[in-house]
């Protein structure tokens, strides 16, 4: 039976109420859109490998290696690849390598302004609800709405980047579980088993590393309103679905998908990076 690695990480962060229940989402102190992206990977011996490979060569670089970054000290590039910390030069190499692998990204993509407004409305509906700090709720949502596309065809081995302090592997397993058997029970019978969920750290895993510069590239975009990581990255990326994108006139929000025949682009996505 055949298998699937991926790895799941997230970009921006789930804030939306200081301490005392002041909303952030609009203040400019948070980020603007939360992410949850999925990286399957065709070959993870020949992925870990070539981090490997790149790093020992940056390591040696005379131009590079004297960079505070590139010290074990430091605890970033040195010990592993993360696009927020890493030189230009550094991400340079990385994505260049990653167009060299046979890799499938997605994402599903919050707009937290859409998501403190349905928040707040939800508050006034039923007074007893509460949106949780830690994330969880939104997170799983999105998980949720990352795999419900994904048909379960042979076995699959999801890593998961840890959030907080704790795995969360049953939690996420039972939101896969969920997915693959549907409500019939003949259909869970079939599957069951055939999902297998890790918790690691990106240190530790060359496919998180590689998740975590694809959802850089994406977070870029969206934040930022630059493309030109995105554009280069694009052949990557199989599915990025925006829950909150305006429709055609401005006029209200829909989801939307992008995908090879409908690419991410500053032209065809309003309101980025504002």
């Amino acid at each position: 039976m055949h298998t699937s690695y991926l790895f799941v990480d997230e970009a921006g962060d789930t804030t939306l109420f200081a301490r005392h229940g002041k909303p952030l989402a609009e203040t400019g102190s948070v980020s603007r859109y939360f992410m949850v992206g999925r990286l399957e990977v065709a070959d993870v011996g020949a992925l870990e490998a070539g981090l490997e490979t790149l790093r020992a060569e940056l390591l040696v670089d005379p131009l590079l290696n004297t960079m505070p970054s590139m010290q074990v000290a430091a605890g970033k590039t040195a010990l592993f690849f993360h696009a927020k910390d890493d030189a230009p030069e550094v991400r340079h190499a990385m994505f260049r390598l990653l167009l060299r692998h046979k890799l499938k990204f997605s994402a599903v993509v919050r707009d937290k302004h859409v998501l403190l407004h349905d928040v707040l409305r939800r508050n006034a509906s039923d007074p007893g609800y509460r949106y949780k700090a830690d994330g969880h709720e939104l997170y799983d949502d999105l998980s949720a709405r990352l795999f419900g596309h994904c048909q379960l065809s042979g076995r699959r081995e999801v890593t998961f980047a840890v959030r907080g302090s704790k795995p969360r592997t049953a939690a996420l397993k039972a939101v896969l579980d969920s997915i693959d058997g549907g409500s019939d029970e003949a259909s869970a019978a079939a599957v069951q088993g055939r999902t297998m969920v890790h918790s690691g750290f990106p240190s530790q895993s060359a496919g998180l590393q590689a998740c975590d510069y694809l959802l850089w590239a994406l977070q870029r975009f969206y934040e930022r309103g630059e493309d030109r990581y995105l554009k280069a990255m694009w052949p990557c990326f199989t599915r990025v679905l925006d829950l909150d994108a305006p429709a055609a006139g401005g006029e209200h929000l829909e989801a939307a998908e992008f995908n090879e025949k409908h690419p991410l682009t500053l032209a065809n996505r309003a309101g980025v990076g504002k």
